[in-house]
């Protein structure tokens, strides 16, 4: 847990002051307390956690239960309207913003989004059912993703349209 604490640290450039950093701590400690084998030992934290959480719920408007799946430096950008399944599994150096919904598609049906590494997902999108989203994916703001997502591409608009993600400009400002 306390690897993880100081990545995170990290990750919010070691501003105490980014509402993403409390809400990955109480991650933490919730993902932590599943470590503890006695039932009787592990209750108290259950209970700290579930308090940590709505406090943190309340304060950010981000719900990131503990059985989220979470990979290294995840990166709240910014904070409000943010929801996420207990089911989803995220990559490493996913990028999310304000108003992102990643969930199930209906209720009672299970299945929930899949997220690769260095995926940025834009404010307000939603990402719903079990899909699985490549690396290297940009979600554009507002998109509605219901579909799979290869890797190295660009999903926007309302449902989302893929279209394949430009290269970075090297050094020297040509196109890689």
């Amino acid at each position: 847990m306390f690897d993880h604490l100081r990545e995170d640290w990290q990750t919010y450039e070691r501003d105490l002051t980014r509402q993403g950093l409390w809400v990955m701590a109480v991650y933490r400690f919730g993902r932590w307390r599943y470590g503890i084998q006695n039932r009787w030992l592990r209750l108290p934290f259950s209970l700290l956690y579930k308090i940590l959480k709505l406090l943190s719920q309340i304060l950010t408007g981000i719900d990131l239960p503990c059985e989220v799946t979470v990979g290294r430096r995840f990166r709240i950008e910014h904070f409000g309207g943010i929801i996420i399944s207990g089911d989803s599994v995220f990559g490493d150096d996913v990028v999310i913003r304000n108003g992102v919904t990643v969930g199930l598609k209906r209720t009672g049906q299970r299945g929930a989004p899949i997220i690769g590494n260095r995926v940025d997902i834009g404010a307000g999108a939603k990402i719903l059912g079990a899909i699985r989203i490549g690396d290297d994916v940009a979600i554009g703001a507002n998109a509605v993703v219901l579909q799979d997502v290869p890797p190295h591409s660009l999903a926007v608009g309302v449902p989302a349209q893929i279209r394949p993600r430009r290269k970075p400009f090297s050094a020297g400002g040509r196109i890689a």
